[in-house]
């Protein structure tokens, strides 16, 4: 079985032309009979292997930074990052194996930024100063490795780093964490947007980036949505549930427009949340989550059933400019 990334690095290293490699897709596309553009791939297992790998791996990791930890806590964080590169080195650049790489950048990113937070504790800024240590991590990890997920991850670590240091900074930015969530999301929003305009066939990596740019612009524009709503609160009201039921249409238009997912999954739980609650208000305990799960699954399977049709139908009411830069419907 051959990836987009093995064909990439086919064509790289100069084994198999651009036309060759774009030839075999489109060859691949049609046994399948789906459309490619709007299946949304992504590499996450290529084999059980995969998973054996990242089982084996949390456990020597797990170990490592328990051992680690009897000699200070930041010393058994810096060695688990050291593992996990040690790892990667293998499992990531020689076997190019996707799922260990996803868990091993993520360890990796993570345990950086522990090490610079235990070692910096009893600092106001070790939360932000933590997150840039971390994000120049990751930017060093991509110049090795090229893990798609990688740069999700230093800009989740960058957003983290902003908003702790305006808290810092501004005591009374406290106030301000959930706006600055939402212009954080709708930034990362438009840089997920740039990588997908840059391959809208999502033929090759920048599409697996924009992929994890996508959902990690997600909770960070939904959930201060939400929350400013009040689906949150013990008392959801009809009014507040047609609000938030009326922003979740608005999200599948978004998801449809751009063939992205990630926003609807996002936004799921506070929709599932503000009916369950209403629901419970309004006397129907033993079957609120049952009878939401219902209709609001329901929906989501005949969405899914209809996706083309109905990326169809949205992209047909957006100006010619917009669509050419968004992925087409194929038939």
């Amino acid at each position: 079985m051959y990836s987009d990334e093995d064909l990439d690095s086919a064509v790289a290293s100069g084994a198999l032309s651009a036309e060759a490699a774009a030839a075999f897709r489109a060859h691949i596309a049609g046994l399948r009979r789906t459309p490619a553009v709007d299946e949304e791939h992504f590499r996450l297992v290529t084999g059980f292997n995969d998973i054996f790998v990242v089982i084996a791996c949390a456990l020597l990791l797990t170990s490592v930074g328990s051992i680690g930890s009897t000699k200070g806590a930041w010393i058994g964080a810096l060695a688990t990052a050291a593992v996990a590169w040690l790892l990667a080195e293998f499992f990531v650049r020689k076997r190019r194996m996707a799922l260990p790489a996803i868990v091993l950048l993520i360890t990796f990113v993570g345990a950086v930024f522990a090490t610079g937070f235990l070692l910096l504790n009893t600092a106001e800024s070790s939360i932000s100063i933590a997150s840039f240590v971390a994000a120049a991590a990751a930017w060093v990890h991509w110049q090795r490795f090229h893990v798609p997920i990688t740069v999700a991850a230093g800009v989740g670590t960058i957003v983290a780093g902003f908003i702790a240091v305006l808290v810092v900074m501004i005591p009374s930015a406290k106030d301000l964490v959930f706006p600055l969530m939402f212009v954080s999301g709708l930034a990362v929003f438009a840089l997920a947007l740039r990588w997908d305009m840059s391959d809208i066939k999502r033929e090759t990596r920048r599409s697996d980036i924009a992929f994890w740019l996508h959902l990690l612009a997600a909770p960070l524009l939904v959930h201060p949505v939400f929350k400013a709503l009040g689906v949150f609160s013990d008392q959801v009201t009809l009014v507040q549930t047609l609000l938030a039921t009326a922003l979740y249409v608005a999200i599948a238009m978004v998801s449809l427009a751009v063939d992205r997912r990630a926003l609807m999954v996002s936004a799921l739980g506070y929709i599932l949340y503000a009916f369950t609650t209403l629901l419970r208000n309004s006397g129907v305990v033993s079957l609120d989550f049952a009878l939401t799960a219902l209709v609001i699954g329901s929906a989501l399977l005949l969405l899914s059933a209809f996706w083309h049709g109905s990326r169809r139908n949205v992209l047909g009411r957006l100006p010619s400019s917009v669509t050419a830069r968004l992925p087409p419907v194929r038939s």
